[in-house]
């Protein structure tokens, strides 16, 4: 489906696309990515896919400095907007705390990626996960593990008073881009 997209922009085709309008094009605008509302179950499914790619091609055993700089980028080539090592500040009785956390990932100031790189999966990983969610006052994190041999064994999704849905499964390997309704 790429090549067909790729040689029709090419050549300047009005083939007519499956992909939902603007699609497309958004995967390689930033601006027109932002400007569609992506669904929360989207996000973290295109999240996963390029965690999936990168485990496939350098498996575990690697830094987690270089598993994060290869999410960061590949979710960037998607079109979406990531933020890499945001600090986190909040506020508490008055007082505020500035540059309290650092979050690894932050995609279209939504979802918290911890990428991590550790042979065993800890609780506390999404304990610190759900810590960021509560003082960014964001709606849904994951937790991606690349020290396990098998990928989606380390995938730990984690909300934060984020609205029931009516489908909660992970949407991998789906188009990055839904069309927004109204």
């Amino acid at each position: 489906m790429f090549l067909l997209l790729f040689f029709a922009c090419l050549r300047g085709s009005s083939r007519p696309s499956r992909e939902p309008a603007g699609a497309a094009r958004a995967l390689h605008h930033p601006e027109r990515a932002r400007q569609m509302q992506i669904h929360p179950d989207d996000l973290t499914g295109a999240c996963i896919n390029a965690a999936l790619r990168i485990h496939k091609k350098f498996r575990s055993g690697m830094l987690e400095n270089a598993y994060e700089t290869f999410l960061f980028r590949a979710l960037t080539r998607e079109g979406l907007q990531v933020e890499r090592q945001k600090a986190i500040s909040f506020d508490f009785e008055g007082d505020r705390y500035l540059n309290a956390f650092r979050a690894d990932l932050i995609v279209d100031k939504r979802l918290i990626i911890e990428v991590k790189a550790q042979e065993k999966n800890s609780p506390e990983h999404a304990k610190q996960l759900l810590t960021y969610l509560r003082l960014a006052e964001l709606p849904l994190g994951l937790v991606i593990n690349f020290g396990l041999p098998k990928l989606m064994d380390g995938v730990k999704r984690v909300v934060n008073d984020l609205p029931p849905e009516q489908s909660p499964q992970l949407r991998v390997n789906r188009p990055l881009i839904a069309p927004v309704l109204t």
